[in-house]
């Protein structure tokens, strides 16, 4: 299909940039040409899934704007957001003696946006980086704002950087080769917007699900848009998270736990908050805030698009899951002076950051929203 590309603003001063969304964008130099110095190359670094897909097409449209580039081809996974490919990264550059003003494109998703993003803010005290995010979920979130991190046994995203690229790429074309799996990790962070800030959204999300798992580009691009806008006026406004920018978090503390607890890579990150919004969206019935109608309405949307409702065991009974979770919890960064501060809903379209559950309502919440049984497989079929 072929329409007009939408451009959007990070507006953050010098900082600012564009996210182009759009088809075919891989292969129309202009769009780059603004972001890159070709004296000082670039450098593509992506994964072995997205290498053979569209590593290619990112070279060639490199050289035709005169830009000396090589590539890194990194293994595919969330394990491998660690220390030891960070350092990779960092022998490449070092090798081809790579200079501060050598351009740094991430090609992939969000595991190698986050990677790439925190290589460039680390090398050489801060190199330029494109982002170029081929998975749903890299182009509604993880692409836009400048978090870069890497995974830490512990917890995920615990180290890392605020660091914002020159420019994000959003090709929807890039869609088409996305397993369904994906897709539907993508969706939630989708439908996370909709829920934290702009009810309208997410009752078009309502309407549209399975047009928008069936990859219908018009429905797409205005879920990429509508999304990467909401983000853009929030990082604008709260870059560092400081305040407004952590309602971005919704599920994320509780999802963070299952990520972790499973082991990364065993749940998808979409998949993980996906559960942990249901149950944000439990403890805030507990507290009053929403009731039965609108939890059902969350569920049933991740249910339409084939996300968990439910999140899994991380010990070998729902009691001592629940304190697993707990455990893992207490090391999230939206922990504050010993506090725990969770994303919860007052209404679908409305979200707070509140410190006002306690223990024993988050335990009760966690253990509401948990499967009827443990999951050996670790990886969670459509409807759970």
């Amino acid at each position: 299909m072929n329409f007009p590309h939408q451009t959007l603003t990070v507006a953050l001063d010098e900082r600012s940039y564009p996210i182009h969304i759009g088809c075919g964008l891989l292969g129309k130099p202009d769009l780059w040409r603004p972001h890159l110095n070709p004296k000082m190359g670039a450098v593509v670094i992506t994964n072995t899934t997205v290498a053979p897909l569209y590593l290619e097409k990112v070279m060639a449209t490199l050289a035709t704007l005169g830009c000396p580039a090589f590539s890194v081809v990194l293994p595919d996974g969330e394990e491998y957001k660690s220390w030891e490919t960070l350092n990779t990264v960092f022998d490449a550059l070092l090798e081809h003696r790579c200079e501060r003003g050598t351009t740094l494109i991430a090609l992939g998703g969000g595991v190698i946006g986050d990677l790439v993003g925190f290589a460039a803010a680390c090398y050489q005290r801060g190199a330029p980086f494109i982002q170029v995010p081929t998975t749903l979920l890299s182009q509604v979130d993880s692409s836009v704002g400048g978090k870069t991190a890497i995974n830490h046994p512990l917890g995920k995203n615990m180290i890392g950087a605020f660091y914002q690229p020159k420019l994000v790429l959003a090709d929807l074309d890039t869609l088409d080769t996305l397993p369904p799996r994906e897709m539907a990790a993508g969706l939630s962070e989708v439908i996370k917007y909709g829920l934290i800030r702009d009810e309208t959204f997410f009752g078009w999300l309502e309407q549209h699900a399975e047009g928008l798992m069936q990859r219908d580009k018009t429905l797409l691009a205005r879920a990429v848009q509508q999304s990467c806008a909401h983000k853009a006026e929030v990082v604008a406004r709260d870059e560092r998270e400081a305040g407004e920018r952590a309602l971005l978090n919704l599920g994320h503390t509780f999802g963070h736990a299952i990520e972790t607890g499973m082991g990364y890579g065993s749940w998808l990150h979409g998949e993980a908050v996906a559960a942990g919004t249901v149950m944000a969206a439990i403890l805030s019935q507990e507290l009053g805030w929403i009731d039965t109608g609108a939890v059902e309405r969350v569920k049933a949307l991740f249910l339409r698009v084939g996300l968990p409702v439910a999140g899994p065991w991380l010990a070998a009974t729902p009691e001592a899951s629940a304190g697993r979770y707990l455990e893992l919890m207490r090391h999230d960064k939206k922990v504050s002076a010993g506090v725990m501060r969770l994303v919860l809903l007052k209404a679908v379209g409305h979200a707070v950051v509140s410190a006002d559950a306690d223990e024993a309502r988050i335990l009760a919440a966690i253990r509401s929203g948990l499967a009827a049984e443990a999951d050996p497989a670790a990886i969670p079929p459509t409807g759970f």
